[in-house]
């Protein structure tokens, strides 16, 4: 006899032995043959469909910081300000170069007008005037990137720089994030891609907010990884604000359909490799039984594949069932 056998034995005799008490009052749901779907899962993380880093273009220190991670921001809102006395001074030898190569130009002109100088001379003068007109038009717009905006409506996911921080041009400072667009991108192995390219539904798990949702689009990458061979599958999300970029998801994509004999999967109770249900009797007792489970099909549903027979009462809330067992032992 092997440690399994044991171990079976040992949970028979216990329910054997566990006294049967009134399911009165406790969530049961009947099982029963159904058709459901068959899917295979896929580890994914959440991510944001339109999400934005604003970084510096000018050097300066942060004077001012008027937003945070989490805060909700619209469009051209001001997320802080950097000081721009650099810039200005860019900015106002801009200007005086644009102011002398103007009158030079005009100067040039007036001179070739009257044949006093060539034609090559009035079109450097000219060169030179457009050149100054570019770096003064840069120079002002190098000033007004002092005042960092956002450039849509969001929320703040990370700020990247405190007030006092030194910034550089291409250093981000804020990732701003729409959230109601949001996608999960999970890594399907090489041999699932033939049954991937007939796959258009999937549902999504969120084990730590305990829900699914069901996904909105599926599209799978018609490209592989050389070094892992696995392919990306971006699946499309429904608004869902508990949701955020970065967030563990898992995919359950939908390959086809079969009858099969289930029980929801809150409702069974784990004991390491051992697992049992509550089950209410005809005449309204409770009675704790051992399952052999399959693999995990439909929406939160485990097939069963000995244990339970359809018209079976299983209790839905196994820790009130267990309460309720220890109560009515104590007394």
């Amino acid at each position: 006899m092997n440690k399994y056998f044991f171990r079976s034995l040992i949970l028979g005799l216990f329910v054997a032995a566990t006294p049967a008490i009134s399911a009165e009052g406790l969530p049961v749901v009947q099982v029963k043959r159904h058709l459901v779907d068959l899917s295979f899962p896929a580890e994914s993380l959440v991510e944001a469909v339109q999400q934005t880093t604003v970084g510096a273009q000018v050097a300066g220190r942060v004077l001012e910081v008027k937003a945070d991670a989490g805060q909700v921001v619209r469009k051209g809102e001001l997320l802080m300000r950097i000081d721009a006395r650099e810039a200005e001074e860019m900015a106002r030898a801009a200007q005086a170069q644009y102011a002398n190569a103007k009158v030079s130009y005009e100067r040039t002109k007036s001179l070739v007008a009257q044949k006093f100088m060539s034609s090559a001379a009035l079109d450097k003068a000219r060169a030179d005037f457009d050149a100054a007109a570019a770096n003064r038009a840069a120079a002002g717009a190098s000033q007004s990137h002092a005042s960092i905006v956002s450039p849509i409506n969001g929320i703040v996911a990370r700020r990247h720089a405190e007030q006092g921080d030194m910034a550089t041009p291409g250093k981000p400072l804020f990732t701003i994030y729409e959230p109601g667009s949001l996608r999960v991108t999970a890594s399907v192995p090489q041999y699932r891609l033939k049954e991937m390219r007939n796959v258009r539904t999937a549902r999504v798990e969120f084990p730590e907010l305990g829900k699914w949702v069901d996904a909105t689009g599926v599209n799978l990458l018609p490209t592989a990884d050389a070094t892992t061979h696995v392919s990306q599958v971006r699946v499309a999300l429904p608004p869902l604000p508990e949701a955020t970029p970065g967030m563990f998801a898992r995919v359950h994509f939908v390959i086809g359909q079969a009858e099969k004999l289930t029980v929801p999967a809150v409702a069974v109770l784990r004991r390491g490799e051992v697992a049992a249900v509550y089950v209410q009797l005809p005449d309204g007792r409770l009675s704790l039984r051992q399952l052999r489970l399959g693999d995990l099909v439909g929406s939160g549903e485990i097939e069963v594949l000995a244990g339970l027979v359809a018209g079976d009462k299983v209790v839905t809330d196994p820790v009130k069932a267990g309460i309720a067992l220890k109560q009515n032992s104590g007394k």
